[in-house]
């Protein structure tokens, strides 16, 4: 996947914000908190890392090109790396990368999801 799927595809989610921090990683966030990290490399990329269910973690950590993501896994958080495309695909890494928005933007204050226009709020747990 390129550095500009990736970047249209989280663009496409309402209310992204961007950032580049902590070396050059590639962060986007909604409501201020982190659902998705890019590393690229010549506009390719070369890791992604994003928020799943506990369920969805127990399974993805062991397959081929994931793993827990450095730095938020070793903290007891439910995060992957996608690090090539030997379990998961493209489509599927998108399809993540939006299921960890909507798990990101459920953990927001109801306030704030609703200053988003994210209500009602997002319910809890893995979107539908």
């Amino acid at each position: 996947m390129t550095l500009d799927e990736f970047t249209a595809h989280c663009k496409s989610l309402a209310h992204s914000t961007y950032v580049c921090q902590w070396g050059g990683s590639h962060v986007w966030k909604i409501g201020g908190k982190v659902y998705a990290i890019a590393g690229d490399a010549d506009g390719e990329i070369t890791g992604v890392s994003f928020k799943v269910t506990p369920i969805a973690f127990h399974i993805l950590k062991e397959q081929p090109g994931c793993r827990g993501a450095p730095h938020l896994a070793s903290r007891g958080m439910k995060w992957i790396q996608r690090t090539g495309d030997e379990t998961m695909s493209d489509a599927e890494l998108l399809t993540y990368i939006r299921d960890s928005y909507r798990l990101v933007a459920a953990g927001l204050t109801k306030k704030l999801q609703k200053e988003l226009g994210l209500s009602p709020a997002v319910p809890k747990g893995f979107p539908s």
